[in-house]
Parts: structure tokens; C-alpha cells; sequence
């Protein structure tokens, strides 16, 4: 491997593996951001970026380079809290470096991909191989754990920028990712009529009527088409509550939760409308709920959006992959794997809603993501470096 970008990426080893431990270890769950935000942008200032902004929401926007195309390479830096703390080898927030990898909550998940492009931008400046016509921007982005792709509504719709290809940093295994199925959040809801626990036969009882509609949606899993490239789509019910005037009443209304994925060519109107045909739901009259967020951030400021995120994929000969295939093969003397991502990204707003051209490629591997022992080699973040320099060379020849 002798390519000038993974040389240069290699000499960074050492403050790589730096900078990673030290936003490591400042926790950042979603709407806890601030802090790790402002660590960012002083190592963004320290390696001569051109611009660094923090915009309303607190997403933190860096610029190296000027040029009429421009690229956005994209880590969210919030996480999932570290739970099961007895499940942890090493202290998830102060993170080691042990087999080759670095441990800690966050590393693959995916303040990686943050570090692996801050480095990316700052070498190619410092070394002059910056494309001219280029403006690199690297976006680190705020709640994605909460909500995946509203940073990217609010940076295209109100900061205004809409750069011409977005690089996804979530953890790749190292391959070039060209999609992933979508989902919604949706709840179903049933109304009944409460009465004393001792004579039920007075009440209707909305958890019986909820009943039904259960095995409706486990027998909607199973009948799910699989289309490709994506695959298959699911549904899963993720939490069941009641109510009711006393443990001694019968309840009086049921709401469950439905985790739906959505694979190719499914939508938000495509799985309302399966769910209000169901047998059940229509024979208990229920309420079927695409749910919103409007959680403030930690700026304070509250952007409402539906929690429904489009499904996305890329094709093979759309000059983004193209760029990245090409950009792979000039940094590593080798062919990249293909894939799509099992889970979500802020892909679903540059790619479902803006239509923005997105790539897939990160450092780290799925599995690890929100699990304890959380770890992210040491060579990938590397790799990733040199490939993210490689694809700002190869994509402004497109």
C-alpha cells in the first residue's frame, strides 16, 4: 500500500489515535453535545481550517478550500449511553488502546469517522493537495441518535448548504456503502371503557381489543415481500402501555409502539395503509399514529419533524460510487466490497429527502455499534483518512 494518501494518513497515526481518545472521553449523548462540539472546533482551528461554524442547532460546520464543488464529509458525534457497565472490559469513557483498536463508547459509533475526516481535510491543505476547485466541508452533527438525518434538514434547509455529494462515515467495515432500507415510527392506539375490576363484563377493555391487532402485526412481519437491492423490510413492536383509572379498573386505552423498516420502494403512505387495513384494527376502530420529534437540541432550539426516514440507495454507475470505487482502488492498490447499511443513517435526509448524491464509508465495523466494548481499529482509521483524500481527488473529475 504506497498510494501518497495512505502515506501521509499513515505518518498522522499518532494524532489520530490522540485527537479519537480525547473526544472519546468526553460523553455526548444527544442533546448533550456542547462539549465535545467545542473540542472539535479547537482541533479543527489548531490544523488551519479555513472556516469553522456552529450553527443554531449546534452542528459544527468546517471548511478547508474554496472551490465551486463541494463535498461534505459527515460524522453525528452523539451517542448512545453506556449501559451494562459490568459487560465492559475498559472504562467507556476513558478509552485505551489495546490489540490494535481503541476502546471506548462512541469510537466505531461514530466519533471515528469524525476524527478520520478532520484529518483527511486538514492534510490535504497542509501537504497542497487540495483539488482548487474544491470546497471540503466536514460536518459534525448533533441528535442523529435521537433522530437520524435532522441535522441534515436543518443544514440544507436553513444554513443553506447543499453540497454536491455527502460521504456518510458511519462504520463500514471499510467498504464503499450505496444505501439502506429506511423506517418509520408509528404507534396504534385503542380506546375502551373502564369499569371496576370486579365486574369486567361492564367495561371494554382496550388491551383485549389491542390483543388482536398484535398477532395482526407479527403475522405482517412474516408476510413482508423482500426488493431489491435493499432486501426485506420489517416490523417490530417495541413497547405496549395502558391506562386506566386504578389497578383495580379495566383499562381504558392501549398504544403500542411499531419499529417499521422500510425496504425499496415502501413509504410512509405504503405502511399506514397496511396497517389500517388490517382486520383488527379496523374491527377495534383504532388510531393508527405516525409519530413526530421535536426534542430541543442543545442550543435550545426545537426543529419538529416527522419520524419518518426514507429509504435510500445509490446506483453503481452514479458518478458519486463510481468516485468512490475509483478513489479505493488509487489509495489501496485494490477493489473495494460493495454494501448497504443494516441500520440508519443521516443518509435518509441527504439522499431520501434532498436527494443529495451519498456515499457510505467509515472506519469500524456495525456489530460494535451501541454495544459494550465498544472499538474501532487503529488501522481503519488510517484507511479511512486516506480513502476520504482519495475521493476529494477522484470525485472533482466527475
Amino acid at each position: 500500500m504506497t498510494s501518497d494518501f495512505y502515506k501521509l494518513a499513515k505518518e498522522a497515526e499518532p494524532a489520530l489515535v490522540k485527537y479519537l481518545r480525547d473526544i472519546v472521553a468526553i460523553p455526548s449523548m444527544s442533546c448533550e453535545e456542547e462539549r465535545v462540539i467545542h473540542r472539535i472546533e479547537r482541533e479543527m482551528d489548531k490544523l488551519g481550517f479555513d472556516e469553522t461554524t456552529i450553527d443554531p442547532m449546534g452542528n459544527l460546520i468546517g471548511r478547508v478550500g474554496s472551490g465551486s464543488k463541494s463535498i461534505a464529509l459527515d460524522a453525528h458525534i452523539d451517542t448512545v449511553e453506556a449501559t451494562d457497565l459490568e459487560l465492559w472490559e475498559t472504562d467507556p469513557f476513558d478509552p485505551i488502546v489495546k490489540d490494535g483498536a481503541v476502546f471506548g463508547r462512541g469510537t466505531t459509533d461514530m466519533k471515528a469517522g469524525n476524527v478520520a475526516s478532520v484529518y483527511a481535510a486538514a492534510i490535504l491543505k497542509q501537504s497542497g493537495l487540495l483539488p482548487d476547485d474544491l470546497s471540503l466541508y466536514v460536518t459534525a452533527t448533533v441528535q442523529e441518535e435521537d433522530c437520524d438525518g435532522l441535522c441534515w434538514q436543518y443544514i440544507v434547509n436553513q444554513d443553506g448548504l447543499k453540497p454536491d455529494c455527502v460521504v456518510i462515515t458511519e462504520p463500514t467495515s471499510l467498504a464503499v456503502y450505496r444505501g439502506q432500507r429506511g423506517r418509520i415510527e408509528i404507534e396504534i392506539s385503542t380506546e375502551g371503557i373502564s369499569c371496576h375490576g370486579s365486574a369486567p363484563a361492564r367495561g371494554v377493555n382496550a388491551v383485549y381489543k389491542m390483543a388482536e391487532i398484535i398477532q395482526d402485526v407479527a403475522r405482517l412481519n412474516q408476510k413482508l415481500k423482500p426488493h431489491e437491492p435493499l432486501g426485506k423490510g420489517s416490523v417490530a413492536l417495541s413497547q405496549i402501555r395502558s391506562t386506566s383509572p386504578s389497578l383495580c379498573a379495566v383499562a381504558d386505552g392501549c398504544t403500542i409502539h411499531l419499529d417499521r423498516r422500510l425496504t425499496t420502494d415502501e413509504t410512509e403512505e405504503t405502511a399506514v395503509a397496511e396497517l389500517e387495513a388490517m382486520p383488527s384494527v379496523q374491527k377495534a376502530n383504532a388510531k393508527v399514529t405516525v409519530l413526530e420529534y421535536a426534542t430541543p437540541s442543545y442550543t435550545g432550539l426545537v426543529y419538529p419533524t416527522k419520524k419518518y426516514y426514507p429509504s435510500w440507495q445509490m446506483e453503481l454507475d452514479d458518478p458519486a460510487i463510481v468516485a468512490a470505487v475509483e478513489a479505493y482502488r488509487a489509495a489501496f492498490e485494490s477493489e473495494p466490497n460493495l454494501g448497504y447499511w443494516v441500520f440508519s443513517t443521516n443518509g435518509v435526509a441527504t439522499a431520501g429527502m434532498h436527494g443529495i448524491p451519498t456515499v457510505g464509508f467509515g472506519p469500524g465495523h456495525e456489530k460494535w455499534a451501541h454495544a459494550p466494548n465498544e472499538r474501532v481499529e487503529v488501522e481503519h482509521l488510517v484507511r479511512a483518512a486516506a480513502f476520504y483524500m482519495s475521493f476529494a481527488a477522484q470525485f472533482v473529475k466527475r
